[in-house]
């Protein structure tokens, strides 16, 4: 079987944007920007020059631009990106002001809504207008526990609109998990609402609110936002007031942007929070602006007439990334509630409806639809699909032919990898790119990424660690109370000085690809062989009876050995001979080190709020060793079936 899997045509090579951004280029420079690994060996041989470029290009909106472009551009951190501009995060998200629909929002209770772009700036003006009432100004949080709906990013866009930082999770953390993030950093506001949807059931959350905001004495104002009922009553809640009252008062018209630095503070994100309290991580305004503007516009190919939907909650950063592409002037598609509704066919029903143009969503979601043998190029009309985004775990190259064969044939399928920690992508999709089984197509324009190997040395075609060896402008300011910096140093920096290690196992393929085989801190070490778990995933969720799987190393004898836990269809209990054959699917597939010394089955598979599996909580309770936040988990209870396991003890 051939690894190529898609080629775009030329003509679609032409008039993608990336295609008119190399010629823009060419035409200042005298340059011949000829493919994609031109255009990214200048990008990241002359940084300054490129992110201007991508200014220019994306047309950001800013009372000042200054002349200089980069300070201190040889430390990491430390490096200063536009010290001289002034700009404002949601002027830019909000350039648009037609009647054309801005957000299309879907809840799982059928619930369908729809705002113009216009009606959008309009209920931000009036949110904006509130929140300065409050006493909200530059620098204040603002706190978002909410559903994927309208009213989160019209939260988010007043926030910001007043130079004011904005951090949301979502409303199925637990009242520990909630105060875990928002206490560390003391919000004046909170939005929250009545409850929420998910898997048919209807989920008041209401006293759980009042928990919380029991606990967070810096609040000025409570706002709840009514979802499950028009009139919540508030009762419980007598603090509060529901956000029809609370923007009452306020007619909508221009919206004053406050003018702030490049580097002001936007969002605060929450690391998964499984090794102990979440670090609060510190993004800025124009760092993410910029870098947003690059992958949606350049790597995504998204422009005012693309409908762009990426399954996710407030609590992952692909929420915060999928709200940016309105600076595009795309429309968004908001969707809230379980992706399996209908057996996994409801965001299909949305693509169909709506003519989807970008379908993002997690690798697992696409295994899982392999798993019940979905065929959505069946049953929907997806011609308007032209690109598909992948994230939260490697994809497995099962998968990738998955796509191909039920989803679509003509296809930019975008296996994308980034994190929390940059806001965005080290490795990302490229429309004038083909599309290789297993691989992403590319690293990610002005991202000097390499792959190093326990030395620090350069290496292509091995396994090593993912790092960025020069900085760029999406780097977090630092961390929420972390005055020296001591803690953001030694997450990123103490592994390699003066570079960026993401803690990502992967390969640089010959032809500029990449390959994630997952977490490194998570890799497996057996007779000091590393192995990526990634590598037994790809085997093991290939057989039918298995619907997903997670793999630790278990210290054993003085060495580790290979330790397989897997989770089986409904009423299939683990025998001899299926774990002959998961063992030989391992062996004849990969390496005898790879093949676990013990298969062990399980009902359920802990896995933090944003959907990704948690080893690294897996190999603490093996091994006798506490968990330090079983807030971070969407399901905890999980972790019991892993403890005290008699499998394990010989």
């Amino acid at each position: 079987m051939s690894d190529l899997l898609w080629q775009p045509s030329p003509e679609r090579i032409a008039r993608a944007r990336i295609s008119a951004f190399a010629r823009q280029i060419e035409a200042k420079t005298g340059l011949a920007l000829p493919d994609y690994a031109a255009l990214y060996a200048w990008s990241v041989e002359q940084p300054e020059a490129f992110w201007n470029a991508l200014w220019d290009f994306g047309e950001v909106r800013a009372a000042v631009r200054g002349r200089i472009t980069l300070v201190d551009g040889h430390k990491m951190p430390g490096a200063q990106w536009f010290p001289e501009a002034r700009l404002n995060f949601a002027e830019n998200l909000l350039r648009r002001r037609d009647e054309a629909t801005a957000l299309v929002f879907w809840g799982e209770d059928k619930l369908k809504r729809r705002l113009s772009f216009a009606e959008l700036h309009a209920q931000v003006s009036r949110a904006a207008q509130a929140l300065r009432a409050a006493g909200v100004g530059e620098g204040d949080r603002v706190a978002g526990f909410m559903p994927n709906m309208p009213e989160a990013v019209v939260a988010m866009l007043a926030t910001t609109s007043l130079g004011a930082i904005w951090s949301s999770c979502s409303p199925d953390f637990g009242v520990q998990g909630v105060l875990d993030r928002f206490g560390q950093i003391e919000p004046k506001v909170l939005f929250a609402p009545d409850g929420y949807w998910y898997n048919g059931k209807r989920v008041e959350v209401l006293d759980k609110v009042r928990e919380i905001v029991a606990k967070l004495p810096s609040l000025a104002e409570v706002v709840i936002v009514p979802y499950l009922d028009e009139q919540p009553d508030l009762t419980v809640l007598p603090c509060a007031r529901r956000l029809g009252d609370w923007l009452a008062p306020f007619a909508a018209g221009e919206i004053k942007f406050a003018q702030m630095p490049f580097n002001h503070p936007l969002y605060i994100m929450y690391s998964s929070g499984t090794t102990g309290v979440p670090k609060c991580i510190v993004h800025g305004a124009g760092g993410t602006l910029l870098q947003h503007l690059k992958e949606h516009l350049l790597h995504g190919d998204i422009g005012r007439d693309d409908r762009l939907f990426y399954f996710t909650t407030c609590g992952w950063m692909m929420w915060n990334w999928l709200v940016s592409g309105l600076a595009t002037g795309a429309t968004l598609l908001l969707y809230d509630g379980s992706p399996f509704m209908g057996r996994g066919r409801i965001v299909f029903e949305l693509a169909q409806a709506e003519r989807m143009t970008h379908f993002g969503t997690s690798a697992k979601y696409i295994d899982a639809i392999k798993k019940i043998a979905l065929v959505p190029n069946k049953d929907y009309d997806l011609s308007a699909l032209r690109t598909m985004f992948s994230t939260g775990s490697p994809l497995a190259p099962e998968s990738f032919d998955y796509v191909y064969q039920c989803v679509k044939t003509d296809l930019c399928l975008s296996s994308i990898s980034g994190g929390t920690d940059i806001i965005s992508c080290f490795a990302l999709g490229c429309p004038t790119l083909p599309v290789r089984r297993g691989e992403l197509q590319c690293r990610g324009l002005g991202m000097k990424v390499e792959v190093f190997d326990d030395e620090g040395r350069p290496i292509r075609g091995e396994k090593g660690e993912l790092v960025c060896t020069a900085p760029f402008p999406s780097m977090p300011i630092g961390f929420w109370n972390d005055p020296d910096g001591a803690k953001y140093q030694a997450a990123y920096f103490d592994r390699f000085p003066n570079v960026w290690c993401h803690g990502d196992y992967v390969e640089l393929t010959a032809h500029d690809g990449m390959i994630i085989y997952g977490r490194s801190d998570a890799v497996l070490n057996p007779g000091g062989v590393r192995i990526g778990t990634a590598e037994i995933y790809r085997q093991v969720e290939q057989l039918d009876e298995v619907v997903e799987s997670l793999v630790i190393g278990q210290d054993w004898d003085l060495d580790v050995r290979v330790v397989l836990f897997v989770r089986l269809k409904e009423d299939l209990t683990l025998d001899d001979p299926l774990v002959a054959r998961i063992k030989q699917q391992i062996r004849q597939n990969t390496t005898p080190r790879h093949v676990p010394a013990k298969v062990v089955q399980v009902g359920d598979i802990p896995r933090t709020k944003s959907g990704k599996i948690v080893e690294l909580a897996v190999r603490n309770v093996v091994h006798g060793r506490p968990v330090k936040n079983l807030e971070a988990l969407a399901n905890p209870e999980a972790l019991e079936q892993f403890r005290n396991r008699s499998e394990l003890t010989d």
